[in-house]
């Protein structure tokens, strides 16, 4: 289960002895990911190299509403950087005003930066935000532009992952996309239920909560030892 999850970090106001907890954290419980803002990438990677845990950094995060070349440019420059992930976030006003071609070459220029440098490109849809018919929409656009997951929310919008949206993520993109599903997902039987509805990723800072929650042993680590009073963020 761990290897499913996204040990993030993302609050404004964190600190470098939160990322440092927050790494050290994942490499004892082997998450896929620690993912953060892209400020703490340095910080992250002399942490994580060769862990096996993965540096995943959000672009264009929280509002996705920038300059089309922008959101591009900054996911250029993380993986540049060292990201081995990109989570960015979909320009929900100009696909509500269906203007998909931008939309398109927005996401085309994320899909390309990243996968020059050998990178995954993660595109959140913010799906409290959209109509059925607009999720569909946006579900399609990212599978045309070679993203390689749709994601359910950012967690700074009020709405979170359901059930009925992953379901329906998974539907329209087909197998051979990741579906993550983020926002409010705080214990195991909230992640079990999004993996049954199609979920291959699960982002969420309470994620030693989860895989304790799976290990039916609230109180010790991946490892069997005592878990330290850390808490999650």
């Amino acid at each position: 289960m761990a290897r499913l999850i996204d040990h993030t970090l993302l609050k404004p106001d964190a600190t470098a002895a939160q990322v440092r907890q927050l790494c050290t954290e994942a490499v004892e419980y082997q998450f896929a990911s620690v993912c953060v803002n892209s400020t703490w990438l340095p910080l992250c990677k002399s942490i994580l190299d060769g862990s096996g845990v993965k540096c995943c950094v959000v672009a264009g995060f929280p509002m996705g509403a920038m300059l089309e070349s922008a959101k591009a440019q900054e996911t250029a420059l993380a993986v540049a950087a060292g990201a081995a992930e990109i989570d960015t976030v979909i320009n929900v006003g100009r696909l509500k005003d269906r203007d998909y071609a931008m939309v398109y070459a927005d996401l085309v220029g994320v899909a390309r930066a990243a996968h020059a440098g050998g990178a995954l490109a993660k595109v959140i849809l913010e799906t409290s935000l959209l109509t059925q018919e607009e999720k569909i929409a946006g579900c399609l656009i990212c599978k045309r532009a070679g993203i390689d997951y749709v994601k359910t929310a950012t967690g700074f919008q009020g709405g979170g992952a359901t059930v009925e949206d992953v379901a329906l993520m998974r539907q329209v993109v087909g197998p051979e996309m990741g579906v993550k599903a983020a926002g409010g997902i705080r214990t195991a039987a909230d992640a079990r239920s999004m993996i049954a509805a199609g979920a291959t990723r699960i982002g969420a800072s309470a994620g030693i909560s989860i895989v304790q929650g799976f290990l039916g042993a609230a109180g010790t680590t991946a490892a069997g030892n005592p878990a330290p009073d850390k808490g999650a963020y």
